[in-house]
């Protein structure tokens, strides 16, 4: 897949973000013979405008869809009358039911997948015309929904971390897009920024997302792979129970990022997070390097 006009477009559709106080104190406490260093992305490595992917929000985001739709190619006729993104939303969440059904508890799905079929069947239906670009469309929507920018201290925190020799990974719940973001907002893909593919775990290609713990569990056995302990990796996330609870449960030590009040979730009415701390809290990214020093 030749991904330069996505990049091309994320550029040019994406404008600085400003991050949102949280009023929440840092905490970075010293982590010890960390070996590794491993991050969420929305919310964490990159300011998300909805706070999360877009595909965790359910809101009517009808006039966004054909806009993006309009931009790829497609033609809408009769938009004004047609529901598009309660249709997308249905077709996603039939998506996840199968998976459900499959015995996922937490199911993953392959956006490009739910698309295709939302596209035929809004031909068959007549909302929908022309040969468009379907990942072009995708990108369109995800830029108009949930606008992205690097949170601060990100080109200093991962050059700090490499400098250091850290390897540096990835679990997110993301989407073929997700990636994208950083060679056309940073000028810099995610292996040029020192992450490893064998350290990078994305919720699309498991087909499962978090909070399951299995997105974690293949990131333990790709350290253990290269001799490395997820008792010595710090996991950095915004989100206690999407990204702290199940990194603890896998054995990783853990930093709480709370450097944005639009992500940050410290689910507090949520039994399963009862009593659950993590290791850190900061509120820059650039902290990350004061936990390990």
């Amino acid at each position: 897949m030749d991904t330069a006009p996505l990049v091309h477009y994320i550029r040019g559709a994406s404008s600085p973000l400003s991050v949102l106080e949280t009023g929440e104190s840092p905490r970075p406490g010293r982590h010890a013979e960390i070996r590794c260093v491993v991050f969420d992305i929305y919310g964490t490595l990159l300011i998300s405008g909805s706070g999360d992917i877009s595909l965790a929000r359910s809101e009517s985001r009808t006039p966004a869809l054909v806009e993006a739709l309009r931009h790829a190619g497609y033609t809408v006729p009769g938009a004004a009358r047609w529901p598009a993104s309660e249709d997308l939303m249905a077709h996603l969440e039939e998506h996840r039911r199968r998976r459900r059904a499959a015995g996922i508890a937490f199911p993953e799905v392959r956006i490009e997948e739910v698309w295709q079929d939302f596209l035929e069947e809004a031909a068959d239906a007549g909302h929908v015309a022309g040969r468009g670009d379907l990942l072009l469309a995708i990108v369109a929507y995800e830029c108009r929904v949930n606008p992205c920018w690097p949170m601060p201290g990100l080109a200093e925190t991962l050059t700090g971390l490499a400098t250091r020799g850290l390897p540096l990974g990835i679990v997110s719940n993301a989407q073929f897009y997700t990636p994208l973001y950083f060679p056309a907002l940073t000028g810099k893909t995610l292996p040029e920024w020192t992450f490893r593919d064998s350290l990078s775990v994305w919720s699309c290609h498991e087909r499962e997302g978090k909070p399951s713990t299995t997105l974690f569990e293949r990131l333990a056995h790709s350290l253990h792979q290269l001799g490395l302990d997820p008792g010595r990796t710090l996991y950095v996330g915004n989100d206690l129970l999407n990204d702290i609870l199940p990194a603890r449960k896998t054995g990783f030590q853990t930093a709480l990022f709370a450097g944005d009040a639009r992500s940050l979730r410290w689910r507090r009415e949520d039994p399963r997070c009862h009593g659950l701390q993590p290791d850190s809290v900061i509120t820059c990214l650039d902290q990350v390097l004061e936990c390990l020093s």
